[in-house]
């Protein structure tokens, strides 16, 4: 009968001894071998009839030792689910003695392997947190720019004759040429629709009363500011080309258009707000307000979870079993036929890998005390919110619920081990989170939108 003992070596860091006695493993390696006898081919005997002396002759050794070696494996295995240890990774085997595993020879076998115990910890608590719930003010500035932004968006357009102002929309006819104008034999040609106001100020003075079929000759660097520059030489698809910004094109104008904003009547509230009760401009701005309010509460709850997050990971004390750690971080794709970490890349890693294991414990924890759970029809849901919210960012205005393709395409995700598993943690920890929201008393703080933003870019900047 096999036995396993444990002995302590280090932190968090034993030293498990499995032994197991012949009867253990014989009755395996006979049926093993008689197994190999029915299936060998082996010339000079019918399939099946090769005598089970000759079998152990030639293969005895072999199966004897993997027989040995899956009876150590799984004597071990079952120890570690019978839940006696809560353990890192897996088990690193400790130097083993193969010499002494002979087929002529059955005896008892101890192998040995170390491992890396999960500790035990205390989360803090969360109810007495120092959490600052952020109230983003939301301005009649704020709504003003929204408005004319939507009024714009939706804009009608309107074709001109002549360029009237900064905001008309041109069609232009890219030709490479000299700075007279001349047309560079083999040069370069593209079409792109550019906002006057695109161009620097010289250059929009110059296209003023410009006609359709007119002709501009420009230096590019000339003509557009740095920022603008850098996308009119991706766009001509010459940025990798040397002296790119100093080339000169001449740009006839195909066509011109201006945009006539939306004004603010019924039927661009209708448009906006299909089936709802928007009747006048103050209905519309407190519509407005309510989305943007919304907005930014959501920004405020992920900053309340980044601080949950911080509370639990520099509040959480946890030990860990450092050397051992460091010896399978050392070991991880030598069975992949990589050579293992040195000891400088080893140590150069692990405190970032120290810092990501310390938060799959709390995270382990927190969903194992709260019972969090998440189920297959979730993560389905999860699929088709997904789909739903990429096709709404293309335009489509079609009901997908009733799609056949719809069906057959979550179908399709959900045999997708990878992304089944990813859609899963991210369910999982936002339900986590959503527990610990209930768990603080944030202090609300009102701040504005310039503040708050601020706050956020410092933030990732220190942490990243």
């Amino acid at each position: 009968m096999a036995t396993i003992t444990k002995e302590n070596i280090g932190l968090l860091h034993e030293k498990l001894s499995v032994t197991i006695e012949k009867n253990d493993y014989l009755p395996s390696f006979d049926k093993a071998l008689k197994t190999y006898s029915k299936q060998a081919n082996i010339p000079g005997f019918r399939k099946g009839m090769v005598p089970a002396g000759l079998i152990k002759k030639m293969y005895g050794a072999s199966l004897f030792t993997d027989e040995v070696l899956k009876t150590i494996d799984k004597e071990l295995n079952a120890y570690l689910q019978s839940g006696q240890v809560e353990i890192f990774a897996q088990p690193l085997p400790l130097e083993a003695d193969f010499k002494s595993i002979d087929v002529n020879n059955p005896q008892d076998y101890t192998f040995n392997f170390e491992v890396g115990l999960k500790p035990e910890f205390t989360l803090p608590d969360l109810g007495s947190a120092s959490i600052t719930g952020y109230k983003v003010t939301v301005t009649d500035a704020m709504l003003d720019e929204e408005v004319e932004r939507l009024q714009n968006r939706f804009a009608d357009t309107k074709e001109e004759t002549a360029v009237t102002g900064e905001d008309n929309v041109l069609t232009l006819a890219f030709t490479e040429s000299d700075e007279k104008g001349n047309a560079v034999e083999g040069g370069v040609t593209s079409n792109q629709v550019y906002v006057t106001k695109y161009f620097n100020e010289a250059t929009r003075t110059a296209l003023q009363s410009k006609a359709v079929n007119d002709t501009i000759t420009i230096q590019l660097k000339a003509a557009f500011e740095d920022k603008e520059l850098a996308s009119v030489l991706e766009d001509l698809k010459i940025s990798e080309q040397e002296g790119a910004a100093d080339k000169f094109f001449t740009l006839t104008i195909n066509k011109i258009g201006s945009k006539i904003k939306k004004e603010l009547n019924q039927d661009f509230f209708d448009q906006l707000y299909p089936n709802q009760e928007v009747k006048t401009e103050e209905d519309l701005r407190a519509k407005i307000k309510a989305e943007i309010e919304a907005y930014w509460k959501s920004q405020s709850s992920n900053q309340i979870q980044d601080q949950i997050f911080h509370q639990l990971t520099d509040h959480t004390t946890i030990e860990f079993p450092e050397t051992f750690l460091k010896k399978w971080l050392q070991q991880q794709g030598t069975e992949e036929g990589a050579a293992p970490k040195t000891d400088e890349q080893v140590e150069q890693e692990f405190p970032g890998f120290l810092k990501q294991l310390k938060w799959s414990l709390i995270s382990e924890k927190i969903t194992k005390d709260q019972a969090i759970d998440v189920k297959p029809e979730e993560v389905r849901q999860f699929a088709l919110n997904q789909l739903f919210s990429y096709m709404s960012g293309m335009g489509g205005g079609m009901n997908l619920e009733d799609q056949p393709w719809v069906k057959e395409y979550v179908d399709k995700m959900m045999k997708d081990r990878k992304y089944v598993e990813d859609a899963f943690m991210r369910l999982q920890t936002q339900k986590m989170f959503d527990w610990a929201e209930t768990q603080v008393k944030p202090v609300e703080q009102e701040i504005s939108v310039e503040d708050f933003t601020k706050m956020v870019q410092e933030h990732q900047h220190a942490h990243h």
